[in-house]
């Protein structure tokens, strides 16, 4: 990941809403939902999600597909793991108190 790409990514999550798209798109897996369920769940009007979501697709973070009329999203776990990569490596050089902190029991 460059760091433009790093850049975008984490511009593209920078929101309130947009992070809760992104964590109701994780938890919904790797189906996804549609651009109409996502609106709903983060409480957006489906214009504002669509703004959102086009957006996040446009960093590289989502996923979309279209059958019909609907457009479902779901996120691209490898450019998430891709972002959390650079963020640890690239940015903290591996830092033995940042990587302490990821870990589940970690202690910061």
């Amino acid at each position: 990941m460059t760091e433009a790409d790093a850049l975008a990514a984490l511009s593209s999550i920078s929101s309130e809403t947009r992070l809760r798209i992104l964590k109701t798109l994780v938890a919904a897996g790797p189906d996804g939902l549609t651009a109409g369920e996502i609106a709903v769940l983060v409480g957006a009007t489906p214009s504002r999600a669509s703004f959102h979501l086009a957006n996040m697709a446009e960093a590289g973070l989502l996923t979309s597909s279209r059958q019909s009329r609907q457009i479902s999203y779901r996120v691209d776990f490898s450019a998430m793991g891709a972002l959390i990569r650079y963020l640890l490596e690239d940015c903290c050089n591996n830092n033995d108190t940042v990587r302490a902190c990821c870990q589940p029991a970690g202690k910061c």
